[in-house]
């Protein structure tokens, strides 16, 4: 696959430009020229061949060569709803759950999480996605919705969508043949705890309005470990 780079806002016409970050990767690090060719996408799903016409330190300007409507998603939206790990670990459960597919990320407050999800480390989690999504060929970018505390995410959760809750108290990923039995087309949300767990009173929250309880095992995950096992079991299924 060529390079990829993000462009925004969305491409309406014939031209698109690059800034700040994008601009400095293709003139600085890739070392590109003026006829040289790369492939955009702004996340409305469609990508872009471009040929480069003019470049400055801190600009390109492209042509747009051709429009591609390529989905490399998931037949099915899946959300992930997890209390934020510590420091660099938050960009690398984005970085990898934006590989798997997953639609939606919604980061938890919970009663025993140690990391707060503040806007500075949205936006920190805002830029992963889009870094993953150059890597990986997505076209459309994963969500990076609000935060909710747990009792908020399961009490509005669809019920329309199957929902999971990573738990002790459930059975393991592979006993769950409601799970393959489902419409492909179902929604999936998937919650994950901080690592000391979800409380007594945020399982029996969930289990209250529908929540399925599954257990990851014996041994004791990280909560980016976690996390991915759900979204990769999910994506696979």
């Amino acid at each position: 696959m060529a390079e990829r780079f993000f462009v925004t806002p969305p491409i309406a016409g014939e031209r698109a430009a690059l800034a700040d970050d994008e601009a400095r990767h293709l003139t600085s690090v890739m070392r590109a020229k003026v006829g040289d060719e790369v492939v955009l996408f702004d996340g409305s799903g469609t990508e872009f061949a471009a040929r480069i016409t003019s470049l400055h330190k801190h600009a390109v300007e492209l042509t747009i060569l051709e429009r591609r409507e390529i989905s490399r998603e998931l037949a099915f939206d899946l959300t992930l709803a997890v209390a934020l790990p510590k420091g660099e670990r938050q960009k690398w459960l984005i970085e990898k759950v934006t590989e798997l597919g997953v639609r939606r990320f919604v980061p938890l407050i919970t009663e025993r999480g140690v990391a707060q999800p503040t806007e500075a480390a949205l936006d920190r989690l805002r830029r992963a996605v889009i870094e993953a999504s150059k890597q990986c060929g997505r076209n459309r970018l994963m969500e990076i919705g609000e935060p909710r505390s747990a009792s908020e995410c399961f009490a509005q959760g669809s019920a329309e969508a199957i929902r999971i809750v990573a738990d002790s108290s459930g059975e393991s990923l592979a006993a769950q043949p409601w799970f393959a039995a489902r419409a492909a087309a179902t929604p999936v949300i998937a919650a994950v705890g901080p690592e000391g767990g979800f409380s007594k009173e945020e399982v029996a929250a969930a289990l209250a309005v529908g929540w399925k309880p599954v257990s990851l095992g014996s041994r004791i995950l990280r909560v980016e470990t976690a996390a991915i096992a759900l979204a990769a079991w999910a994506a696979s299924q």
